[in-house]
Formats: C-alpha cells, structure tokens, sequence
C-alpha cells in the first residue's frame, strides 16, 4: 500500500477544528513545559539529538486527523523526521521507520 493511499483511510477534520487546534498549539509553545521539552533536544522518532531551531512540535495523531494539542499528544521531533511523518501517526511512522529504516 503507497503512503498516497493511506488518504482513503481518513477523513479529515474540518478545517475549523485544525485552526483551532494549531491556535491551541501556538498556546502550548509558550509554556515552560514545551520549553522543557525543547530544551533536551532529543527527536522524539529518530532518537537524534537537536539543537532547539532545528526541532518542532509533532502531534502523535495529527490534527487533520483529529488529533488534539494537548500535553499528551504532542512531542518533540526534528524538522526532517516531521516533514517525513506527514499525515501519518507515530505508530504508522514508526512502522515505517523499521520497514525504510
């Protein structure tokens, strides 16, 4: 199965609840708790260590799929293994990272 057919699997959120959701995330950057986070410098997918302007906040469900920011739900991971991970969830990247590593 191609990463492009995994689309037929979901059924994205509307567009209003990802708004939301992403203002949610803007919220939780400022916190001393994401700070903390950032300031290991660890990726949460690749283990890889990071500094800070090269690291980013990743939802394990991802909003458009319904995914909520909250402490939970979200990690830190580099800019490479984000942008790879896409629309999927930390399972599904993390299966794929074992099959390609």
């Amino acid at each position: 199965m191609s990463e492009d057919s995994l689309e037929n699997f979901f059924i994205a959120v509307s567009p209003e609840q990802q708004k939301k959701e992403r203002q949610k995330a803007r919220e939780l950057r400022a916190t001393q708790w994401w700070k903390q986070k950032l300031g290991q410098g660890l990726c949460y997918y690749c283990g890889g260590s990071f500094s800070k302007d090269e690291l980013s906040m990743d939802h394990k469900v991802p909003v458009v799929r319904g995914g909520r920011t909250s402490k939970s739900n979200v990690v830190v991971s580099c800019k490479s293994c984000n942008s790879q991970k896409k629309y999927l969830t930390d399972i599904e990247f993390k299966q794929k990272l074992a099959q390609n590593p």
